[in-house]
Parts: C-alpha cells; structure tokens; sequence
C-alpha cells in the first residue's frame, strides 16, 4: 500500500493526546456519606472494574475513528501493475493501404479508425502514431488531430511484420516503461506469409477491422492486342469477387469520352473489354469503372506516343537474313553493312549493334564500339569458328566476360535462366522438356551471369551491362539454334531492352526505367509533372537519350508529361499496384493473436491497467463505524 499524501500520517502522533487526556481522567472512587440509602434505591451499582472497561473501549473506537481519518486524507492506494513504472509509451499503426477503402457499417475502414482514435485518445496523453508513409512521434493528440483527418490512403503498403518491427523500433531501450503497441489494420491476405514476431517486453493490442461487403471490381491491365489494321485495338482486364451480367467500361482521350462499352464478369471472376483508337497518333488514355467497391483501382492510365523505332544495325561477315527477319517489325529499324564497307559514322546512331560472325576486329571498331556502349548503346558478338578470341576480349575489356578455349563437342543448349531479363515474362512456366538446339562447336566463355547454357554447364548466352555474348557461331553448319523457337524472343528483347521506349504505362512503387530519344546540354535536366506536381527523376545523360529511373515517385496515379526546359517532350502514365484489390483476409484468431474488438475496450484497458486501487473511501468508512460503535458503547454499555 502506497499514499498520495504520506506527509499526513504525521498527525498519527497526535493520537497521543486523546491517550494522555485519558489517564488523567482515571481517578479514584470517594466515599460519599449519606443519612439515608433510600435516596439511592434507584441507582444501579456501578463497579470500578466495568467503569474502567467502558472507558478504555471508548478511547479505543475514537484512536481508530481519528487514525482512519488520518489515513483517509493520506489518499492510500495499492498501486495498478502499469503504475509500478516511472513511464508509459503507446505507439499505434494505422494500416493506410488501399484496402482499407472499403465500407464498414460506419464508413470507410481507414476514416472510422481514424475518428474512434480522436475519440478515445485523451488530450494530454502523449504517443507515437505511424502509417504506411508518415510518422508523429511522441506527440499529443492537439498538434496533430486536422493532419490526421485528412490521412491519405498510401500505395506504399508494409508487411505486417515490417510494421511491428518499426512499432517497436519507437520504443525506447528503457527496461522500467509499459510498452503498448496499438496495431490497425483490416489484415488482408498477401503473397507473401502472415508472420509477426511478437517481442514479449511489448503489450500489443491488434484490432482487425472488416468491411461489410467485399464485392469488387478492377481494371487489372490495359495491352494492344491488334495493330494489323489502321486502328489500334486494346483489351482491356478486369476482375471481381462476383459474376456480373453487366458493367459499364468507359474510354477517355485526357477529358473526353471516346467510348463506353459492357461486359460481363464470367464464372471465373473475369471480363474483358475492347477499345479500338487511332494508329500513329498520341493519346492519353484513361479507362474507368463505376464501382462501390475499393475506388483505387476503378481507373486505369496509359499512355500511346508516336512510334519511335529501335535502330538495329549489323556489321556483318556471314549472312544475316535471319537478322533482317527478325527485326523486320514496326517497332525496328534495320541496317546491316559488311564489314569490308563499314561507315563508322553511323554506329553512334544507332540503339543495338550485331557483329555477325568476324573474324577479327580492328582497333578502331574496337574504339568506336567502346564508346558506342559507354553512351548507353548495345553490343551483340556472335563469334565466326575461326574468330580471333585476343581482339574480343580486348573490346569486351571489363566486362567479366571473356573468350577462352575452342571445343569441337557437340553439346545441346538445355538450360533457360527464366529470371534472366531477356526471358522474364516470357514463359507461363518452366519449360524443362522443350526440343534442345544444339552446337558441334563452341567457345569456352567465362562469365556468371548468363541466359542460355550448354548441358555441360557452359555458357551459351552470357549477358552484361554492354554486351550480349554468344559462344557459338548461329551459321546452320554449326548450330540449329536459328531453327529454334527461343531464337525469336532473345533476339527480339536485345532489340527491345537496347532503347528503353516508354510503355503504356508503369506501376507505382517499382523502379521503372525508360529512355527519352532527346538531348539536353549542360546541367540541364528532365523533369516530370502532372497531378500538380513536379520532380526531378534519376536520369543520365548521353549524346542521344536520356535514360530515366523512377521508383517512389510519382506518388498518385494519372498520366505525365515529360518536360526539358517547359516544353514537353514525351508522355507518360503511372497507376497504383492492383494487390490490394482481392478483398480477403488473414483470420488473426487461427495464428493465436490477442484480437480486440473495437478501439474503445482497448483504450478503457490501458485506463484500468493504469487506474490505481484507491483507499481513502474505505477509510472514510471506517471512520464512520467506529463512530456509530463508540455511540453504541457510551449509550448501551453501562
């Protein structure tokens, strides 16, 4: 037991007083002479024992009436487990995501948490407070209550383990503090594992809040299925929790409407719909969705700039039709020259040089490729059998690809790095039982980062910043490999990934990297705008591109222009991550969390753990029957 006011028990030593005052009252009895008894007759007989009992029983109730006033304004208590502490720390997570858009039964999920907090949070109570992409530490309520009415939902979504460790992470390291996690979120299912590890020096309280309804539809993707004709046709995806005979798919051009169509969800929770537009024009596209659902994902961005063509150019010593086959695309430009009539002065113009099959080459290619691949250019060699290994390897230089030793094995090429980029996305799945091309001769390349390799573990097809290497000749003498159907698409994403051109649009959240076919000078530099906003992106520089990295940025979705000195030079669109638009979720109960209901038991928790036992009422009490037992004794007890 523990007192508010412990410098009143002082007065217990008045008690003292009372005690004096009553040994000076304990006289002795006087014998008092009377004539005649019969004055006493109604007198009862009082003994000196029984006078001296009532008088020590009397002192008694008034020192224990007077002591439990004492205490009673001493204020004791027997303090709560939390107050033990010198300190309290709460840290609450709001889970921010796009998730959190749907309806509960008093609105939306992230707003209702978001108004029950203000509501139940005390105003000088003092915490931390962080979502996906903001943080208040060790803030009260006051500061920072209109900023928390205007939270903004966040692509930018933590893993529920990530969230607790930076939870925690506010803490202090101090041993003496009550740690009170307060963890908010709807919990929806994920990829990746549901896994918290719980630290057990922290009091975490998870609430989980759900929706009403968990019927969605989303624009999943956008891609141009047909440009055979002088139209453009795009599909476009959706998907829903429900079959729906009918919904309406609207196509706008910026602000107009082009188009609307229907379409229905089928037994496999998916529709589609098709847009035809214009060919070799701009267009800033925005498909849209009336939906009740999440309404994050009931539009979809895209972009369609004037094709611009990759500029392939081969300097060959061999046949190259299948080359001129292969790049005969719109997306293309095709040159090849031979190398006894080669004209430097167009290698720096171009987006992806082949050398096809030489036998050698001379240091002033070796130069002019050097500082074709240093601008950001790229190199393809496909050795002759007689090659001269020394000359590739002095043009390959740092590259941690090397020539080495000449096999006349016949090996097949059996291995398909499916992660590789010239093959991602490319296969529904690993393909393990496909026809194997095959080579009678080869070279022995060293090098670890590879897309093709030989049965024996060899290198086929080594790749580095600069280079894509071929270890054989792809003449029919020696290989099959022109036969094969891999052919198509290794060569076909050389071209593609040599001029990054910007896509239909990019994900928010990812690195996204595109080449712009401008020059800048100086310390000029590109800059992104749209949504009212503008930054600068990760870019370099070369004689005739500029190569752009966004990752974090943009923050909302929509379609951008990109700028050089106020004039726009190329546009292009962003939109959300579509994850969140499954709406199902993790049952916290099955993984043996401690789950609450609603914000207002956990808040009315932390306030009784806190709240400490009081005293004083009791002994106020007290005070009261030993007043009632001392009138008892002076009226009753003779």
């Amino acid at each position: 037991m523990q007192f508010k006011n412990p410098e009143l028990l002082w007065a217990l030593f008045l008690l003292v007083i009372p005690i004096i005052i009553h040994l000076f009252q304990l006289r002795k009895f006087e014998k008092v002479l009377f004539t005649n008894v019969a004055f006493l007759k109604n007198i009862q007989l009082q003994t000196r024992k029984s006078a001296t009992l009532k008088k020590w029983l009397t002192l008694i109730t008034r020192l224990l009436l007077l002591a439990s006033l004492i205490i009673a304004f001493a204020q004791p208590y027997f303090p709560s487990k939390t107050s033990l502490f010198t300190e309290k720390e709460t840290v609450i997570y709001v889970d921010n995501s796009f998730s959190m858009q749907a309806k509960g039964s008093k609105g939306p999920l992230l707003q209702r948490a978001i108004q029950d907090l203000i509501g139940n949070i005390d105003d000088d109570t003092n915490f931390t407070l962080f979502t996906n992409d903001n943080s208040f530490v060790n803030t009260t309520l006051s500061p920072i209550q209109n900023e928390l009415l205007t939270t903004h939902y966040s692509n930018n979504q933590l893993s529920y383990n990530e969230a607790y460790l930076k939870g925690t992470s506010y803490f202090s390291n101090k041993a003496s503090t009550a740690k009170e996690f307060i963890y908010i979120s709807d919990f929806q299912q994920k990829k990746e594992d549901f896994d918290i590890n719980l630290q057990p020096n922290v009091n975490t309280h998870f609430l989980q809040v759900s929706p009403e309804n968990t019927q969605n539809i989303s624009i999943d993707s956008v891609y141009i299925s047909n440009t055979e004709t002088n139209t453009l046709e795009l599909t476009v995806l959706l998907s829903a929790e429900h079959k729906i005979e009918n919904t309406t798919v609207s196509l706008f051009n910026d602000e107009d409407l082009i188009s609307k169509t229907g379409t229905t969800i089928d037994e496999n929770l998916k529709g589609e719909a098709l847009f035809s537009i214009p060919k070799n024009s701009s267009f800033d596209g925005r498909i849209s969705i009336v939906d009740e659902g999440l309404k994050y994902d009931n539009s979809l961005y895209f972009s369609i700039q004037k094709p611009e063509k990759i500029k392939v150019f081969t300097i060959s010593n061999a046949n190259d039709s299948y080359l001129e086959k292969l790049f005969n695309d719109e997306a293309f430009s095709y040159t090849s020259q031979d190398i006894a009539a080669l004209d430097y002065t167009i290698i720096t113009q171009q987006n992806l040089i082949i050398l096809n099959q030489l036998e050698d080459i001379s240091s002033g290619l070796i130069n002019a490729l050097k500082s074709f691949g240093a601008n950001g250019g790229k190199v393809v060699i496909i050795p002759s059998i007689n090659s001269n290994t020394q000359s590739f390897n002095q043009l390959l230089g740092n590259s941690g690809i090397a020539f080495d030793y000449k096999s006349s094995t016949e090996k097949n090429i059996t291995e398909i790095n499916f992660s590789h980029p010239l093959f991602e996305n490319v296969f529904d799945k690993s393909v393990t039982n496909f026809q194997y091309p095959k080579v009678t001769s080869y070279y022995k390349l060293t090098f670890n980062n590879n897309a093709l390799l030989l049965d024996n573990g060899s290198p086929f097809l080594a790749t580095s910043k600069q280079f894509y290497v071929f270890a054989a000749p792809l003449d029919a003498e020696n290989s099959n490999f022109k036969n094969s159907p891999l052919i198509v698409p290794t060569f076909y994403n050389m071209g593609v990934q040599s001029l990054q051109l910007p896509t239909l649009y990019y994900t928010i959240g990812k690195e996204n990297k595109m080449d712009i076919r401008t020059q800048i000078s100086g310390d000029a530099v590109l800059e992104i705008e749209g949504n009212e906003s503008k930054f600068i992106p990760m870019q370099a520089s070369f004689p005739n591109k500029v190569s752009i990295t966004t990752k974090e940025l943009p923050a909302t979705d929509g379609n951008y222009t990109i700028q050089y000195q106020e004039n726009t030079i190329n546009t292009i669109s962003y939109n959300y991550n579509r994850e969140e638009s499954n709406l199902t979720y993790y049952q916290l109960s099955s993984y043996d969390l401690p789950v609450n209901t609603d914000l207002e038991t956990i808040f009315d928790t932390l306030k009784t753990q806190s709240e400490d036992s009081e005293l004083w009422k009791w002994f106020v009490i007290f005070a009261l029957l030993f007043l009632c037992v001392e009138m008892f004794i002076l009226k009753f007890l003779k």
